[in-house]
């Protein structure tokens, strides 16, 4: 799918890449969720199917946080307080540590409920206030939101995917 340029071609890219992702992630037994058996997202690494839904769930929570902040006129430390964007895969650790004990079941509804909460506020922004001005730096609010939800979600996706065949059959 090309890059969103608009609210509606941002709506649709979060909405389709989301859909096609939970029901993957709602299509593993439970049992299987545990296992650090998928590449981590820091060299190295390896994590679980509920890490790597954790993951998603961390980075829309902070879409969430730096969009009221944002709103409501205070200062946003990007990407996280305390993370600096070269500290993407201590970012993801922390992640995965803040919903562990989060069962998976709870993790998804969690990610659902976030990613609705996305689709409201992008439904509540006009097309210039989403893609006409710098929002953070050089890049637009859409865009911002796009590096994070959707584009994710398909990457996310594309692994998970390949974990199922690679796993199938052991």
């Amino acid at each position: 799918m090309a890059v969103p340029q608009n609210k509606s071609e941002l709506l649709e890219a979060i909405n389709k890449n989301y859909a096609r992702l939970a029901a993957d992630f709602r299509a593993v037994p439970t049992e299987r969720t545990s296992a650090k058996t998928l590449e981590g997202h820091a060299k190295g690494t390896m994590m679980s199917v509920h890490d790597l839904a954790a993951y998603l769930l961390g980075w829309n929570e902070l879409v969430l946080k730096w969009c009221r902040a944002k709103a409501a006129g205070q200062r946003v430390d990007f990407p996280e307080t305390g993370y600096k964007w070269n500290e993407l895969g201590r970012l993801a650790q922390k992640f995965y540590d803040d919903y562990a004990a989060l069962p998976y079941s709870d993790l998804l509804d969690r990610l659902d409920s976030a990613k609705a909460d996305i689709v409201a506020l992008v439904e509540a922004e006009s097309n210039e206030a989403l893609y006409g001005r710098s929002w953070y730096e050089q890049w637009t609010q859409g865009r911002m939101i796009q590096f994070n939800t959707a584009s994710p979600y398909a990457n996310a996706r594309t692994r998970l995917r390949k974990w199922v065949k690679n796993t199938a059959t052991a």
